[in-house]
């Protein structure tokens, strides 16, 4: 298990365990990655073989791509969990919301640096305000999906400014729904996004991801990092893959027609009716131990929440996938 002792999709060595199953025999759906990844180019020996330098023009690849002005700070990540990790270090002891449902590894980071930490739904957050620090927010929120209006996160952020307060958005999903990031307004002090290539792009073995916003916090955490903290590979394919928009608009088509696809054989099977991203679906689900116990025993893997008591699945890739998952939940009927 992971070091933190939290669940998280993806255990497939832990399930082939328990389930006596062997891991290639097994379709894992539990981490909502993208099954159709961005189509690796081939990487320079050079890349290989020297040291990662800052002056391999990412940054410039970067503010052009995700069209950021100069004053915006962009830290390159070895994954966006190095971020969540280090950016409690940053600040003393203090008051921090993260949402209630949502990714774990986020509150578990914050209240390990000794901060006092608070899980909250949209509707409590601003009467907690004026008591607050930090608010986490995940956009769009992981497990469940959903959205909050980017001028809702604003006004959030300067509330949170008036005391000098950060809003950190986790905007792991975000390339599925780009409208509903707040990519565009970032520069203002306090204000923090997350980006990730493991999701919408696929590559979640690369290991690459992105601080951006606040100028004088991302510089504070790529020194809390150290050099060479993303390897030149990594560093390679993140700038190509957030440049290359044509492949980004085909894919958020083909993910909204596989998301409905999705959609409509868990209401025919199942019986319910989901929310999520165009990369996964999430329903309450009281039987969730039940079919997450059931799907198993035909090594498929999917992902379970106890509180609430819910189910998270993400998209099958080949025809085949989809035919062996329609056939499973056809049985639980």
């Amino acid at each position: 298990m992971a070091h933190s002792e939290l669940v998280h999709g993806g255990w497939l060595h832990a399930a082939a365990r328990r389930y006596g199953i062997a891991v290639d025999r097994w379709l894992d759906l539990s981490t909502g990655i993208n099954p159709h990844p961005w189509p690796l180019p081939a990487i320079p020996a050079a890349v290989w073989h020297r040291l990662p330098e800052d002056e391999d023009g990412l940054d410039a690849m970067l503010r052009d791509s995700l069209d950021l002005e100069s004053e915006v700070g962009i830290t390159p990540l070895p994954g966006s969990q190095a971020a969540i990790q280090q950016l409690p270090r940053m600040r003393r002891p203090c008051r921090v919301a993260v949402p209630d449902p949502g990714y774990a590894e986020h509150g578990h980071a914050w209240a390990a640096a000794g901060h006092q930490v608070t899980a909250v739904t949209p509707d409590m957050i601003d009467g907690l305000l004026p008591e607050l620090d930090v608010l986490v927010w995940i956009q769009p929120n992981n497990p469940s999906g959903d959205i909050i209006p980017p001028e809702q996160l604003l006004h959030w952020h300067r509330r949170l400014a008036e005391h000098g307060g950060w809003l950190l958005v986790d905007e792991a999903f975000i390339d599925v729904v780009p409208e509903a990031s707040l990519q565009s307004v970032l520069g203002r002090p306090g204000l923090l996004v997350l980006r990730s290539l493991g999701k919408f792009f696929g590559l979640a073995g690369v290991r690459a991801g992105l601080l951006l916003g606040d100028a004088r916090t991302c510089r504070a955490v790529a020194r809390a990092l150290g050099p060479w903290a993303v390897s030149g590979p990594a560093r390679y394919l993140l700038g190509r893959a957030v440049a290359d928009h044509h492949w980004q608009d085909a894919m958020r088509q083909r993910l909204r027609a596989a998301s409905d696809r999705l959609q409509d054989l868990l209401e025919q099977t199942l019986g319910v009716t989901t929310r999520g991203t165009d990369l996964f679906r999430y329903w309450p689900e009281p039987r969730a131990a039940e079919i997450q116990d059931a799907l198993s025993r035909g090594a498929i893997l999917i992902r379970r929440f106890e509180a609430p008591s819910a189910l998270r699945i993400g998209l099958p890739g080949e025809e085949t996938d989809w035919a062996r998952l329609a056939a499973a939940l056809q049985s639980l009927r």
